[in-house]
């Protein structure tokens, strides 16, 4: 079995997939919400996080794939990873917490998130409580998503 970091490695690799053209990540909107484009700590990926009910969910909207030619990669059910959800968080005490699934194999694990004073979004992916985690660092993201899911 992988360990936590690799697998964190894989669900922000995932995590970054894209629909179409997309404007500029929005850091901040609406009483500090972590709403928005953020690119991933590894810059691979573009997640995009929006309100859903009383959750916020992100979803894969950009990859920086290798090539043209390179297929955009699918997840455990043989679907696409562009546009998939793989992170579903509810507010609590201050932070969101929920779960955030790699869409390779399925597993989920559960997950806190927060903005940084800096603007940052912080990801801590864990096993049963946080201390057994590893959290991640994802930045606005500013660039271009272009059809088929890649990254400009």
């Amino acid at each position: 079995m992988p360990s936590l970091p690799r697998l964190l490695r894989y669900i922000l690799l995932a995590a970054s997939l894209a629909v179409g053209p997309q404007g500029p990540a929005l850091a901040v909107e609406g009483g500090g919400l972590p709403t928005g484009q953020w690119l991933t700590e590894d810059g691979s990926g573009v997640i995009e996080i929006r309100p859903c009910g009383p959750s916020l969910c992100g979803r894969i909207i950009g990859m920086a794939l290798d090539g043209p030619e390179e297929p955009v990669p699918r997840d455990v059910h043989g679907r696409s990873q562009c546009g998939l959800q793989i992170l579903e968080m509810r507010a609590d005490e201050g932070k969101w917490r929920g779960r955030i699934t790699n869409p390779r194999d399925g597993a989920a694990w559960r997950a806190e998130m927060w903005l940084g004073e800096d603007g940052s979004l912080r990801l801590r992916g864990y096993l049963g409580i946080p201390l057994f985690g590893q959290t991640q660092v994802w930045t606005p993201f500013r660039g271009r998503i272009l059809a088929e899911c890649r990254m400009a």
